[in-house]
């Protein structure tokens, strides 16, 4: 029972996800008595970030064709490579495209989202999310392969460092179905799904001149700032922010809503968080009935006050 994972890297560097999506892979391996081999499309980082969390061995696909991401040259990239039952994908927007393709190619069972370690290997049971976050199944793989996508933040980071070994792997796929015409990439400000703490506001920061306090809040915490869909709509904040059933799900240890009523639309995307603190002047709102701390006052009295005291702690 071979156990493979799909290191993601963003321009070649790689993220939390990928180091997320290796620790999963190494418990897998773990439970079926193997080792862990790492698939990464043109990493400019060292494989050591990889046998830090446990993979053994890391195949290193080198193709100029796949400079530019294409979902279907990815999978075919993959595809030509793996040489396992079991593979491990992070549940971000480009893995979880490829996910689907490379199920296809290799007539695999597909388990997206899953939250924990799976159950049992054969068959092949994980505890997912489902129905949009609002809820959990016990989903269960059969047949000749599964893959899987580990939601984020959900497993966790785990150092289990190995001696490893890489291979490069020179191959020339097709990417004729993707012409890149521009890249733009935000800089300065921390990835919102792999954040660790939040700080996220609705319309009850009455404009988009008051987001200063937002901010700062967030600065103060080390946090990845958040909005509401109808905040984003409306051009407050941008769309990245946009957390929500129609937008960003994320799974922070620490999320802090701030003037926002909690639809179950919201609710969907990050209901995952491990901890949940609510501030609203409605008492009323039914994002208190999801909170884990719920503080019913004005924000704008609020909010300064608790950056002050944490800047205070902080000395």
């Amino acid at each position: 029972m071979a156990v493979f994972v799909y290191a993601e890297n963003i321009n070649g560097v790689y993220k939390k996800a990928a180091f997320e999506a290796v620790s999963y892979a190494k418990a897998v391996a773990d439970k079926a008595g193997d080792t862990v081999t790492a698939i990464t499309v043109n990493p400019t980082d060292s494989s050591d970030l990889l046998y830090k969390y446990g993979a053994s061995n890391v195949i290193n696909i080198k193709d100029e064709g796949l400079k530019s991401f294409s979902a279907k040259a990815y999978a075919q990239a993959v595809s030509e490579v793996l040489d396992g039952n079991i593979i491990v994908f992070p549940h971000t927007t480009d893995a979880s495209s490829i996910a689907p393709m490379l199920a296809v190619m290799k007539n695999y069972s597909l388990l997206t989202n899953a939250l924990e370690a799976p159950e049992s290997l054969s068959p092949f049971q994980v505890k997912r999310k489902a129905f949009s976050g609002k809820g959990f199944m016990h989903a269960k793989a059969e047949g000749n392969g599964v893959i899987v996508t580990v939601s984020q933040n959900a497993f966790g980071v785990k150092e289990n460092a190995v001696s490893g070994s890489e291979e490069v792997k020179n191959l020339s796929v097709a990417n004729e179905d993707t012409k890149v015409i521009s890249h733009e990439q935000s800089s300065g400000k921390l990835d919102l799904k792999e954040a660790e703490v939040v700080v996220s506001a609705g319309r009850g920061m009455k404009g988009p001149e008051n987001w200063g306090m937002i901010e700062e809040l967030a600065n103060v915490l080390g946090a990845a700032t958040a909005c509401s869909k109808p905040v984003s709509d409306i051009g407050w904040r941008p769309h990245t922010e946009h957390v929500g059933q129609t937008g960003k799900a994320i799974a922070p240890n620490l999320y802090i809503a701030v003037g926002i009523s909690g639809a179950i639309q919201h609710l969907a995307g990050v209901n995952s968080s491990k901890t949940i603190v609510v501030i609203n002047s409605d008492a009323e709102a039914p994002f208190f009935k999801s909170a884990d701390y719920g503080v019913v006052g004005d924000a704008f009295q609020i909010i300064p006050a608790l950056t002050e005291k944490i800047k205070a702690l902080k000395g």
